[in-house]
């Protein structure tokens, strides 16, 4: 088990995190005890690739958005973009189902850093492991449509988890 100490905030429109859109996935994300970030979500099947098996684009893109985000652990008011990102794709993903994926920053320099992270089952199987590296970038090179205000902001509830279990 592993204690949540901090909720991290959502987006309006973000295709990962974004409670306004309607096509997300509107995964919430949580700090743990251990320096980790927990990513929680459940894709419906309009997010398939065969029947029965989440499309590994999406896999891909919570796994990115996941490592991508571990960085505000260390630094909360860091963005950041992309350089690289390699997946290993172990198991299919289910879909339907409460999923979570686990990340870490491995490497962290004053531009760039380096994280993992693993997409878990609802079983606890791991089905996908991926290593990126981002750039550190100021917000207002990436986006001048950002509004830290009310794009971005904390949603909790009641319901959050006070801990999260990787069975495997």
């Amino acid at each position: 088990m592993k204690k949540i100490i901090r909720k991290h905030e959502n987006s309006k429109h973000c295709f990962i995190c974004g409670l306004e859109n309607d096509k997300g996935l509107k995964a919430e994300f949580f700090e743990t005890e251990t320096g980790e970030l927990a990513c929680i979500f459940m894709p419906s099947e309009k997010y398939q690739g065969y029947p029965g098996v989440l499309h590994g684009g999406i896999s891909a893109a919570v796994l990115d958005e996941l490592i991508g985000r571990a960085i505000n652990i260390e630094e909360r008011d860091k963005f950041a973009m992309t350089t690289s990102l390699n997946l290993k794709y172990k198991k299919p993903v289910p879909y339907g189902v409460k999923l979570m994926g686990i990340a870490k920053i491995t490497k962290n320099t004053r531009l760039l850093y380096e994280g993992e992270g693993t997409l878990y089952d609802d079983k606890g199987n791991e089905c996908i492991s991926a290593k990126g590296k981002y750039m550190k970038i100021p917000l207002e090179k990436i986006s001048a449509d950002f509004d830290s205000e009310n794009d971005w902001f904390l949603n909790e509830k009641d319901s959050d988890p006070k801990e999260i279990k990787i069975e495997g």
